[in-house]
């Protein structure tokens, strides 16, 4: 890992202080990714995701804390419920009953109530839970930012390597312009032909024409960069990061990387964790629950609507208890859930075997593909060097008036098409580093 990132920076020299221009605020690579971190809506959702999480597992812990309530009562018996007493209390036949209508009007009752969860298997495992519930929403964060870090990295990468390749096509242009110039005025004095001087104005314009090309794919790759950032498209964006097109020396990469920082593998493996604590909650759910609780409560009984009456009494009910749940039978219900339980948890074992395999195989190919890049880059820098060469000595032959016309035309068209190719092969570098970064999982720390 150490030597990609050493290697890179032999080639791709990064600043790293932010500037404040003119047409607005100037990024490096790492401040636009900050910035993407602080304003990117999917890692503001994954934060918020983490911070309701610790509020869920305040909310599983608070079960286990006193529970206090109270309550007020009051009732206005429009009819005083009526009960039946046998008659042969009061001398009646048997058999028969006498309505009696006890109570009084009014009726009221103020209580406070409290219960204390004194044991219980669900309670002692949620916990434990709860607790792995605000790391995966952690590890979330972590996987969101390595995501949103990628696209923000290759978009910045598009927009470097396309301001770099215009550079290249405002030198050749002007090169070409010299040349155009001077087989007019040649044209003029009878030395050259017309059809010269069109051949060269028709490679001009076709070149022209590629450099705006190029200059509108600039723009859209800022407004990707401004998206992928979270950044207002309307704002001025300035890349303070620039490529140093002097290559360095490279060490190819190994194929053994290291895939143990893979976020989406610790968020199985933290899953897992949680399923073997369901498993070990389901198997102590035999055990009883015992709960305590109080209560306090007043009570009036009025005829007349004098509740506040001070001289007049309320009554005091008051009690203590304890309560024991003891599940002795339900139908082997209990057994199948620790099954189901199992299972799920062999099931996210197998994820994680299969998700290692993955991510070694993702690794290990990003790893040829950066070799295969960093072979391809070095092959198509030296070609436009050759390029290049080869367009001087024809320049310098066809001023010298013993070289045609067409090997100007055909020097053009193989820089162009050298330069097309170069910076083809130092996007896939850049975009190879980032996809190798990201598939051992050392993207983001």
């Amino acid at each position: 890992m150490k030597k990609i990132v050493t290697s890179l920076l032999l080639v791709f020299c990064i600043g790293s202080k932010a500037q404040t221009g003119s047409g607005g605020s100037a990024y490096s690579l790492q401040q636009a990714v900050d910035y993407a971190f602080k304003n990117s809506p999917s890692v503001l959702n994954s934060e918020l995701d983490a911070t309701s999480s610790v509020y869920r597992k305040r909310e599983l812990l608070s079960v286990g804390y006193p529970q206090i309530s109270s309550s007020v009562d009051f009732k206005d018996y429009i009819n005083i419920p009526t009960s039946l007493l046998p008659a042969q209390f009061f001398g009646g036949p048997a058999g028969s009953f006498i309505p009696v209508k006890f109570g009084t009007k009014y009726n009221a009752t103020v209580g406070l109530s409290a219960s204390q969860l004194v044991f219980s298997t669900d309670y002692f495992f949620g916990t434990k839970a709860a607790k792995q519930l605000v790391n995966l929403s952690t590890i979330s964060i972590t996987r969101t930012k390595s995501e949103v870090a990628a696209q923000v990295t290759k978009a910045y990468y598009g927009v470097l390597v396309s301001k770099e390749r215009v550079k290249l096509l405002d030198a050749n242009v002007v090169k070409l312009q010299k040349v155009f110039s001077d087989t007019k005025a040649l044209n003029a004095q009878g030395f050259v032909e017309k059809i010269d001087v069109d051949r060269i104005e028709v490679t001009l314009n076709n070149l022209m024409s590629e450099k705006e090309k190029v200059d509108r794919l600039i723009q859209m790759s800022e407004l990707l960069l401004k998206f992928q950032m979270g950044y207002k498209g309307s704002d001025n964006l300035i890349l303070s990061d620039s490529l140093n097109m002097d290559s360095g020396k490279f060490e190819n990469l190994g194929m053994k990387p290291d895939i143990s920082s893979r976020s989406e593998l610790k968020l199985l493996e933290t899953q897992g964790v949680m399923l073997d604590i369901d498993v070990k909650r389901l198997k102590w759910g035999a055990l009883p629950t015992i709960a305590a609780y109080g209560a306090l409560n007043y009570n009036a009984q009025r005829t007349e609507f004098d509740l506040f009456d001070a001289s007049k009494d309320w009554y005091n009910i008051s009690l203590i208890g304890a309560t024991l749940n003891l599940n002795l039978f339900n139908g082997f219900q209990r057994y199948s859930r620790i099954q189901q339980a199992k299972i799920a948890l062999t099931k996210n074992n197998n994820s994680i075997t299969q998700f290692k395999m993955a991510a070694e195989l993702e690794a290990s190919m990003a790893s040829i593909t950066y070799n295969n890049a960093l072979s391809s880059i070095q092959t198509q820098k030296r070609n436009l060097e050759l390029a290049q060469s080869i367009f001087e000595v024809t320049q310098k032959k066809y001023t010298a008036g013993v070289g045609s016309n067409t090997e100007l035309i055909n020097a053009q068209t193989s820089i162009k098409e050298a330069e097309t190719n170069y910076f083809g092969a130092l996007y896939d570098l850049l975009i190879a580093k980032t996809d190798y970064l990201k598939a051992t999982g050392a993207l983001v720390k």
